[in-house]
């Protein structure tokens, strides 16, 4: 482990100039450029905002801010967007990139590392950007926003490890990345973050507890639409398994990466 963490650390300009490489690249042929990194999540707050406040008058049941189904969607949308992008990139990143395996030598987790670093980026801009609409709108959480970081630090973890284990098996077995793309949206909609839980039915109600995101995406939208801390004790299940998967990725990765050279 020591080994690993000592290359990733030798290549970390490897790293920091991929993340801004691919950050570049991403506008490279637009009249706007990065300025379309803040335009769409912008966009995106604006619509919420309008279309939920404004036309539809959306209100949630104990909340008196018409700004509050709105926030309710961005707390919940952006946060799972981080996670949608970070496993959804990772289930592919060594097949993705099989060509950069063959011909260069570097620790293979460097891969992982800079979809992490290019997703936090991507993420920084839109979650500042929602950061001014609760200050201008007046529903500025204060300091429980702290309570965020530890949230997205389980959130990043529980992404990557379950990436990680999918992007191994998905290099010897294709049709992982495939399943596990239908099976994101069903995820999606599982997940309270359009509604609320207490419109499912109690039966449904009981077995959100299963669902790891659960308890995550309702820590992100306790922050910033009642202005409360996290629940601790509710996350414990999602922090374990983010470290199991965390784990296993590793283990598969260390026993299998000779094997997906070859493969790939």
């Amino acid at each position: 482990m020591n080994g690993m963490l000592r290359g990733l650390w030798q290549y970390r300009g490897f790293i920091l100039g991929s993340v801004k490489r691919e950050f570049q690249t991403k506008y490279r042929n637009s009249l706007l450029g990065a300025l379309w990194t803040v335009l769409n999540p912008l966009a995106m707050i604006i619509v919420y905002t309008v279309v939920f406040s404004e036309v539809m008058h959306s209100r949630l049941p104990g909340s008196a801010s018409k700004f509050a189904y709105s926030i309710f969607l961005c707390a919940g949308i952006t946060t799972w967007g981080l996670f949608a992008e970070i496993v959804g990139r990772a289930q592919n990143v060594f097949i993705d990139n099989a060509n950069l395996i063959k011909k260069l030598y570097f620790p293979r987790l460097c891969l992982p590392v800079i979809i992490v670093c290019s997703a936090l980026v991507n993420f920084a801009i839109i979650f500042g950007l929602f950061v001014a609409f609760l200050l201008l709108s007046g529903n500025f959480p204060g300091e429980v926003l702290i309570g965020a970081l530890p949230l997205l630090a389980i959130l990043v973890m529980f992404a990557i490890g379950l990436g990680i284990t999918l992007g191994v098996m998905n290099v010897f077995f294709r049709d992982v990345g495939q399943f596990f793309g239908i099976f994101l949206t069903f995820w999606f909609w599982l997940t309270p973050i359009v509604y609320l839980p207490t419109t499912l039915p109690e039966h449904v109600r009981a077995m959100l507890a299963w669902n790891p995101m659960y308890a995550v995406m309702t820590g992100f939208q306790g922050i910033f639409l009642e202005q409360r801390w996290p629940q601790w004790s509710a996350l414990g299940y999602v922090t374990v398994l983010a470290v199991a998967l965390c784990a296993l990725g590793m283990y598969l990765f260390r026993r299998h990466v000779g094997e997906m050279v070859d493969e790939l």
